[in-house]
């Protein structure tokens, strides 16, 4: 008679889930005992970087991905980047040990107590399976809620014990729809609404990347020819950045925002919350007048909206129930004026200014880069150089929470699904000297799989972010906002990643040049001026 490992390892191999990202544990090595020679292990040496790698590894695929963590401890470690997955909306199946039944009445020693509580409410379910031999349909039940919209995490507690019960060769493996298709009657009104608009504006998010949407959203502007801008904090660019209707990033507050939507009549949002606001600034949500519809794949996300009617469905079933209703109106010019060229002259003074950093690298950049971003302080100036600027679906990465830590194990999650698909475009993370600090183990993962990432680390010795909160939020004298005595360099090379110190733009240039063919890890530290500008535009 089959053991329940045997059940579980054969209904992992159904459902394509042959790679297991982790952290070993006492708990966890009754289920990694003899270890499937198909199967993959990737070692990470902290659980967070073991949930930021999954994560990046998951969105490059496109499929779920199975975490395997340290009992409640390593849950705990672990929490910040499965705060950031729900966000990102990564379908990643997490499990962690927990201790044998028969000693759990008295709690011994890394127990998980209250084990199914500990996740909430970042993920979409949690579990502990009430009979060993009910682990194999609790592994199919948690697949079927990661990957149905709206997809994210889950969780499921196994103690240790249970492997090794044996239960019959049940095949619990089903298919589930992936896909939630538009009413067929709001859609009819929200055309309506569409067509009788003189001015209509389009918002796009995430969703549009995680349905394959790029096309569709296209051609649905192209349609409308309306501007299109990227919700606040877009965890994925869905529209190229170089299209003449692109109009750029929405502030995260009110009154900004909905300035920015000045003169529109309708706002129509699709795959984006309304809104992901940070800082308080007052103003009105939208401008007089003005109304507002949203489609997004999450009842939730649908219900705490502040303004507008919902439609919950898939972005790209949507748009393609639109396009054929909403007819074509007249092409207009570029909605907004192209960002002047930043000019870097090889003799600049130094240090050079994040916008200077990211132009010269542009110059060496290849066109099919992946770009990962944790340097919150100078996101808008990334955005406006080749280096920031979308022009290819999947090819742009920030994290949903505003958690610092994901950035770095998130590249090279991305690096490995690169690899593993055989597209291996290279992966270039720009990172913060302060946002380096969270995950640098990660960097050791990268190397120890090969995978190709730079991680461009631009040193200015504070948190340049904070001290921009710090004037909008008119709080002086914050302590804690300076990094002095960092050594980039040398953390880069203690994880055995290629390194390499650079200031001028030659030299810049030289380094990047030189990561970019390595194919591997590399660790590039740059000197940035300070510079805090206004952190919200009012």
């Amino acid at each position: 008679m089959p053991s329940v490992r045997d059940v579980t390892f054969e209904l992992l191999r159904r459902l394509d889930l042959t790679v297991v990202v982790g952290n070993p544990g006492s708990t966890e090595e009754t289920f990694l005992k003899n270890f499937p020679t198909d199967f993959t292990y990737v070692l990470a040496l902290q659980e967070s970087s073991v949930v930021g790698i999954a994560d990046g590894l998951s969105q490059g695929l496109g499929k779920p991905v199975l975490v395997n963590v340290h009992t409640g401890a390593g849950m705990g470690n672990a929490m910040g980047c499965i705060l950031t997955a729900y966000l990102n909306k990564t379908p990643l199946i997490i499990t962690a040990g927990q201790q044998t039944r028969d000693m759990l009445l008295g709690e011994p020693f890394l127990t998980n107590i209250d084990e199914t509580l500990l996740p909430k409410p970042w993920v979409k379910w949690s579990y502990e399976p009430k009979r060993p031999q009910d682990v194999p349909g609790a592994f199919m039940r948690a697949y079927a809620m990661a990957v149905q919209q709206p997809t994210g995490p889950v969780f499921l507690s196994l103690p240790l014990d249970d492997w090794e019960k044996e239960m019959d060769a049940l095949d619990v493996s089903r298919t589930v729809s992936t896909r939630h298709a538009p009413d067929p009657a709001r859609i009819e009104d929200f055309a309506a609404r569409i067509r009788a608009s003189k001015n209509p504006v389009l918002v796009y998010g995430g969703d549009l990347s995680r349905s394959r949407a790029w096309e569709a959203g296209i051609a649905f502007a192209e349609a409308l020819q309306a501007p299109v801008w990227l919700g606040p904090f877009t965890e994925r660019v869905p529209f190229p950045g170089n299209h003449p209707l692109f109009a750029g990033v929405l502030p995260p507050a009110v009154g900004p925002l909905g300035k920015a939507l000045a003169g529109h009549d309708l706002v129509v949002v699709v795959g984006a919350p309304v809104f992901r606001y940070y800082p308080w600034v007052a103003g009105e949500i939208l401008p007089a007048g003005a109304r507002l519809v949203q489609i997004i794949d999450d009842p939730y996300e649908a219900a705490k909206s502040v303004t507008g009617d919902s439609l919950v469905a898939d972005s790209l079933l949507a748009l393609e129930a639109l396009v054929p209703l909403v007819g074509s109106r007249p092409a207009r010019g570029p909605v907004r004026q192209k960002a002047p060229t930043v000019a870097v002259p090889d003799n600049a003074p130094l240090p050079l200014t994040p916008a200077q950093i990211f132009a010269v690298l542009s110059q060496v950049a290849p066109a099919d880069v992946i770009v990962v971003n944790e340097s919150p302080s100078n996101m808008h100036e990334l955005a406006a150089t080749p280096l920031g600027v979308v022009t290819r679906p999947d090819s742009s990465y920030v994290m949903a929470s505003g958690g610092l830590g994901w950035g770095m194990p998130a590249a090279v999650g991305l690096a490995l699904a690169e690899a593993q698909t055989g597209r291996n475009r290279p992966v270039v993370a720009i990172i913060g000297d302060g946002s380096f600090q969270y995950s640098l183990q990660s960097i050791w993962t990268g190397v120890q799989h090969g995978a190709h990432v730079v991680f461009v680390v631009l040193r200015n010795e504070e948190y340049g972010i904070l001290k921009a909160f710090a004037r909008l939020e008119e709080t002086p004298g914050v302590p804690g906002l300076d990094l002095p005595g960092l050594d980039i360099v040398s953390l880069g090379q203690g994880y055995g990643a290629a390194t390499a110190k650079a200031s001028t733009p030659a030299g810049i240039r030289e380094a990047f040049s030189k990561a970019l063919a390595a194919k591997g890890v590399s660790v590039i530290e740059i000197a940035a001026a300070k510079a805090v500008g206004d952190l919200i535009p009012r």
